[in-house]
């Protein structure tokens, strides 16, 4: 159940141009890719857990200590069962930077390349002309062409369903203690995700749009 806050004109402006994106066909010239950030809290083991015996699965202690936080990069290609994850010491802007220049270098033929995300501040070309230098940063930023969802529209961003996937999946109810051990499981998971070429349906176009919240198509305003 998400809650949608009031639609205003540039609330609609933002989630028809998502939607727009979204309900183009699949193209190699022109992917969308999906992109969000989840915080992942590392905790470790105190005591052995329980071992398993017949009948019985393995019992974790309720005890566990805590080991700071970690971030991971949950990134998708929707339609072509792309799957983007990077573990990251936190979001910070060079880590965002490094994360974009990942995908785009996944896409060397594209002509642009869509991208979904939300509205940190850290999303923009500022980031990657820091981390990369003016001339190199702002040609980076120009492989994409940028959609933002709406303040209080996450839901709009496939990418959150993303992260569902992948702690569900991949972290689920285990402790994981330590950056390089959680690294290595994203990226197991990450690559058994796209052997399988796991995609996302999404059903939510603007003709539904206009009939859920009751108001009439204007003209979408892309930004960039």
């Amino acid at each position: 159940m998400w809650c949608v806050a009031d639609l205003d004109e540039e609330y609609i402006a933002r989630m028809e141009d998502v939607l727009a994106i979204y309900e183009k066909p699949l193209s190699e010239r022109a992917p969308v890719v999906c992109i969000d950030e989840k915080p992942v809290v590392l905790h470790a083991d105190i005591r052995p857990a329980l071992p398993m015996r017949p009948g019985r699965v393995a019992r974790p202690d309720c005890e566990y200590q805590r080991c700071g936080t970690a971030n991971a990069f949950c990134g998708v290609e929707p339609k072509a069962g792309q799957h983007f994850t990077k573990v990251t010491p936190d979001r910070s802007s060079p880590q965002f930077a490094d994360y974009l220049l990942e995908i785009a270098e996944h896409y060397p033929e594209a002509d642009t390349i869509h991208l979904v995300l939300d509205n940190l501040s850290s999303h923009t070309r500022k980031a990657l002309a820091e981390r990369f230098g003016e001339k190199s940063g702002g040609w980076l930023w120009d492989r994409f062409t940028i959609h933002y969802t709406p303040k209080h529209g996450s839901w709009l961003n496939q990418a959150e369903i993303e992260i569902s996937l992948f702690s569900r999946q991949c972290l689920g109810q285990r402790r994981i203690a330590d950056l390089p051990r959680l690294a290595r499981e994203a990226r197991a998971w990450n690559r058994r995700t796209n052997r399988r070429r796991v995609k996302i349906n999404w059903r939510f176009d603007r003709r539904k749009a206009r009939r859920k919240f009751h108001y009439k198509h204007i003209t979408i305003r892309s930004e960039n």
